[in-house]
Parts: structure tokens; sequence; C-alpha cells
């Protein structure tokens, strides 16, 4: 299976996995990841034989209802939305100038069930944030370790009567990651084998106990990136609805 059908199958996770909330009428989680991708590939620039350049801040307008109902779907649907515009421009080797910015905004002149896209490149250095995801939540992971466990103690804490109390934890130094089983009663896995300490690789997926967590790295915008004309995007710079989350994001 290629990416593109790996991406495709992301469409398909964002409505019935995460988000799984349905709307009787109006605009619906897939149409605003569509939207996205048909964007990215009709701004698509060639500069290079080798780099093709893609807009990476994108304002995602909608009407008023159907704003409403996309917040109450809370941050992880711009984290959501971020990962698969990253894996879309992956799987066409395309390239961003900076991390990846997604703002939703209410438009009173658009109809419920229409979503309108604007884009734009904006230059920044890109900030790679890791994220432990349990039950669709995403967890920042810490610099340095993350410990996972039942117990009060752990980082991350499991209600999962098979975790132990540390179970194991999560090494990150700013660049890679590793998993580690902390002498465990039930033991670890990484993507379903038995492991004691091994390399993370982003969508990896760590069982312990009952619980799947998933590891994602997102490409995240640093503040006080600077668009094509040298100002300050202020998107960068909030992490709500109406904001940025990115790689995660």
């Amino acid at each position: 299976m290629g990416l593109l059908d790996n991406f495709e199958k992301g469409l398909e996770r964002a409505v019935n996995g995460a988000f799984a909330k349905t709307f009787r009428s109006g605009l619906q989680p897939v149409e605003i990841t569509s939207a996205l991708k048909r964007e990215i590939d009709t701004k698509a620039a060639v500069v290079s034989r080798d780099r093709v350049l893609v807009p990476n801040t994108f304002t995602v307008r909608m009407a008023p209802a159907d704003h409403d109902n996309m917040a109450g779907l809370g941050p992880a649907l711009i984290d959501e939305l971020v990962d698969l515009v990253q894996k879309h421009a992956a799987s066409q080797r395309f390239q961003f100038a900076g991390g990846i910015s997604i703002a939703l905004q209410a438009d009173p002149g658009l109809s419920v069930g229409m979503v309108q896209v604007d884009s734009r490149n904006v230059k920044g250095q890109v900030a790679w944030t890791p994220v432990l995801e349990v039950n669709g939540k995403r967890h920042p992971i810490l610099k340095g370790r993350t410990v996972i466990g039942r117990g009060s103690e752990a980082d991350l804490t499991l209600d999962d009567s098979g975790a132990s109390r540390r179970h194991a934890e999560v090494q990150w130094d700013g660049t890679r990651a590793r998993v580690r089983d902390l002498g465990s009663t039930n033991g670890t896995q990484l993507n379903g084998s038995p492991v004691k300490d091994a390399i993370l690789e982003p969508d990896s997926v760590i069982t312990i106990g009952r619980s799947r967590i998933t590891f994602r790295v997102l490409a995240q915008a640093t503040p006080g990136a600077t668009d094509s004309r040298g100002r300050t995007d202020p998107a960068t710079e909030r992490h709500d609805m109406g904001g940025f989350w990115g790689p995660g994001e």
C-alpha cells in the first residue's frame, strides 16, 4: 500500500476514529481535509528540479454553525488535520518553507456545508513536537524522559489494571525517541512485539496492558515566523481552535 493510500485511510480515521461524531447536516471533518489537500496540490510551485514548494499556513473558513461544530471536536481536530497534511505532502514529495499552521475561522458569508481555504508560505524554523496519543488524546512528551504507568507518580497515568505503577518510559533527546520497559509485571510491546529497550519511530504503537499508545512527531512552526514579505505571522503565536497547532503536531 502506497503513501497516498495511507493518506486516504487517514481521512477515514479522522472521521470514524478520533472524531466519531456525526452531523446530520453541515460540514464534515473529511471535507476540510480534502479541501486542504486540493489547496496544496493547486498551489504547488516548482522551485527547482528537486524542490516543489507548497503553502504551510492555512486559514479554513466556514459558516459559523459549522465552526461551532468543529470547535466542539477540540484541539485534536487541528492535530489530525496537520498530521494528514504533512503525510500528503510527503507522499507527493512536496516541501514546506516552515512549520504547518492551520486556523479555523467562522465566515458569515458562507452557507452551512461550504468550506473555503486560503493559504500562503510563511518562512520559519520547524520545532518537532513529540506526543503520545492515548484514546484520541495527545500528551506532549517531556524533554528527557516521560514515565508511563498506573501510579500517581507517573508522568502519563493509565487507568489500566494491566499496567504497573511505573511500567515504561519514553526518552526524548530533542531529535530521537526510545521506549524502555521499567521491569513491569506484564511487559511492554512495541508494534505487537515484546520490547525491553528500542528506538521509537514516528507512528509506532506501544501496548501496555489494554492500552495502546501511539508515538507521533508533529512539525510545529516556531513563534515569530515571517511570511514572504517579512511580516510576523500571528497564527504561530496561538494554540487554540482559532489559531495554530501543528506537528502537532
